[in-house]
């Protein structure tokens, strides 16, 4: 029995769910999803709630029904409210700014480093120090989160870094002086 799976998803009624046969169509104010649903799984909606069904009680059915329920959940979330990460740069000189619509971070490297992101995600600068990354896919907008952090991440010794918001880093020793 999958407890996910089993979950009914409520649709908003600002947002319009449409199926096509296996393909799984989400509109809503913040933009419009598309997503392929496999062949095993099938999508039921009785008024403005969808049904997640599997045809059978195989293994692979049993691990794609939790998943294709979780995935059309975040969709019908995304383009009703959208999903958010936010970042902050812990450091000396570490500061972000935007120029268009790109990132430009200062990272303590020699040069800035420059992110565009997808036209689907929207970047937000608080201050110098913390990015917000919004939007309705939620896949996407933590790949843009990752992506970001990938430049430098936390540091365990000082800590300095591009790291999560709320995120503990845990810090080593380093090394211990003559005593």
């Amino acid at each position: 029995m999958s407890r996910i799976g089993n979950k009914l998803i409520e649709v908003p009624a600002n947002v319009t769910f449409t199926i096509d046969g296996n393909s799984v169509k989400v509109k809503g104010p913040n933009g419009e999803l598309n997503c392929e649903v496999h062949p095993q799984i099938s999508v039921e909606m009785d008024g403005n709630i969808v049904r997640v069904v599997r045809s059978d009680d195989e293994i692979s059915s049993r691990s794609l029904h939790g998943l294709t329920r979780a995935l059309l959940n975040n969709m019908v979330v995304g383009v009703s409210t959208g999903f958010k990460r936010s970042l902050e740069l812990v450091g000396v000189g570490y500061r972000a700014a935007l120029k268009g619509q790109n990132l430009e971070l200062s990272l303590g490297f020699s040069h800035p480093v420059i992110y565009t992101p997808p036209k689907d995600v929207k970047v937000e600068v608080e201050g110098q120090n913390k990015i917000h990354i919004s939007g309705a896919d939620k896949q996407v907008v933590g790949q843009v989160a990752a992506d970001i952090r990938d430049f430098r991440k936390p540091e365990p010794y000082k800590g300095k870094g591009v790291r999560y918001a709320g995120e503990r880093v845990r810090m080593k020793a380093g090394k211990s002086g003559k005593k």
